[in-house]
């Protein structure tokens, strides 16, 4: 059990930080690891040993925030206050004005993109245990991928994306 334990300990900056990217705000992203920590407790007996623990700990996050988008649909998602944007490696301003750019124009991609290419790109998550914590397809996760970063592209060089859909009857 301590092993878990410390296993689950080891998730928590992860967490935050994939909390803090879906919801842009400290705050919400504080109390949606709390919850879904508790979530995890009161449900350890559910974790299956052979899986992964942390893209289960995902799971369970990524639901805990699509319930609470659901249920707060009429109201529009806050920007990080930029007191919170820190650059890791050096701390110039325009450091900083390109990750408070960044974090914009991730909040502009839909949430389902949004998911995926945090867990990819920050969390470094195989596409496989992306795919198990949102439980979508491994194609999905993919295409997801792709689409996020082609937006996430766009945005950041200031032209509309154009969606390659078309609408077949």
């Amino acid at each position: 059990m301590q092993d878990v334990t410390a296993q689950i300990v080891a998730c928590i900056p992860n967490l935050r930080r994939y909390a803090r990217g879906l919801t842009g705000n400290r705050e919400a992203a504080d109390d949606l690891v709390q919850d879904t920590l508790e979530r995890a407790w009161s449900r350890i007996a559910l974790w299956q040993r052979r899986g992964d623990l942390r893209a289960w700990l995902f799971s369970i996050l990524h639901n805990l925030f699509i319930d609470r988008v659901r249920s707060k649909r009429a109201s529009p998602e806050e920007p990080m206050g930029e007191e919170e944007i820190s650059a890791p490696v050096r701390a110039t301003q325009t450091d900083m004005l390109e990750v408070r750019d960044l974090d914009r124009a991730l909040l502009r991609l839909p949430p389902d993109q949004r998911e995926v290419l945090l867990l990819v790109a920050v969390e470094q998550m195989t596409y496989e245990q992306v795919g198990a914590a949102l439980g979508v397809p491994l194609g999905t996760v993919m295409s997801r991928l792709s689409r996020a970063r082609e937006r996430l592209r766009a945005i950041l060089e200031g032209r509309e994306t154009v969606s390659r859909l078309k609408v077949v009857k």
